[in-house]
């Protein structure tokens, strides 16, 4: 026989290997479509060269002082190239959590998955993964385009800058959780990814600084915790003019990261009990 300590290790042991069994599954079909997978690298450079020559149009003998005058560094396409790195976790998490279930929805698939013995939010967190690893190599490939094309370059602690990126990371997934809750109760997840991800990155500051918005705007963008977190992965790898002390931004994210976790997995189990309830899992 045994024991309550034994069955607990097991469980948690067959929870993680269905995490990795999903996640494998994602990573499997990804690659199966090579150009896909290439273009997923390529198609950030091609966004972003147009943001590289307007920069340079912009630009003094002395550089982009104006941008210097908010940001407090001269290096715009920098600046630009972390907030879109940022940005493309975040789209990551939104896409992965929110997406996944409209296509179960649509396959008919999601209550038959559902009926695997394990929690249902580690679905979800499989299901972002695979699409979190496929997303750094795609930015290291990125990154790497963009030190040949646009003399890409930093100079700060990497190791803090992702350290900092963890606590946020998280806090995602309870935001994530929330937001499967929410795609989960309206059976449409199109729409609600593309605006939501589209306006979490813009007011956060992904292509601009934050302090450049109008005054009506700026408290938003202020009350957003994701905002800090892409001031501080700036601050420490290009050393820019941080909102906030560092140490003051890395307190909020923390906060942000123990706040929504549980607050995201409870809104979603109430959802989807109502769900289960009314019998409207399967519909799409």
């Amino acid at each position: 026989m045994m024991n309550k300590n034994q069955l607990s290790e097991m469980s948690w042991r067959s929870h993680i290997w269905a995490i990795l069994a999903i996640a494998r599954k994602d990573w499997l079909y990804f690659f199966r479509y090579p150009l896909n997978a290439l273009f997923r690298i390529v198609e950030p450079i091609i966004w972003l060269t147009p943001v590289y020559f307007l920069g340079q149009s912009f630009a003094t003998a002395a550089g982009n002082t104006g941008f210097a005058a908010y940001a407090g560094t001269l290096d715009y396409m920098s600046f630009v190239l972390l907030g879109a790195v940022i940005s493309s976790y975040v789209s990551a998490v939104f896409w992965g959590m929110g997406f996944s279930l409209k296509e179960e929805m649509d396959a008919g698939v999601l209550e038959s998955n559902w009926l695997a013995p394990i929690p249902r939010p580690l679905f979800l967190v499989g299901r972002t993964l695979a699409s979190l690893a496929i997303t750094t190599i795609n930015n290291a490939g990125m990154l790497f385009l963009a030190w040949l094309l646009f003399d890409f370059r930093v100079s700060g602690n990497l190791l803090a800058a992702i350290a900092i990126l963890l606590p946020m990371l998280a806090a995602l997934y309870g935001f994530g959780f929330a937001f499967a809750a929410l795609v989960l109760s309206m059976r449409e997840a199109n729409t609600l990814v593309d605006v939501s991800n589209y306006l979490v990155s813009q007011m956060s500051g992904s292509q601009f600084p934050v302090q450049a918005l109008p005054p009506f705007l700026l408290p938003l963008s202020l009350a957003l915790p994701l905002t800090y977190g892409y001031d501080a992965v700036r601050g420490y790898l290009l050393n820019t003019r941080t909102l906030l002390p560092i140490q003051l931004e890395i307190v909020i994210l923390v906060a942000f990261m123990g706040v929504m976790i549980p607050l995201g997995y409870g809104i979603f189990r109430i959802i989807e009990r109502r769900c289960k309830a009314l019998g409207t899992i399967g519909l799409h």
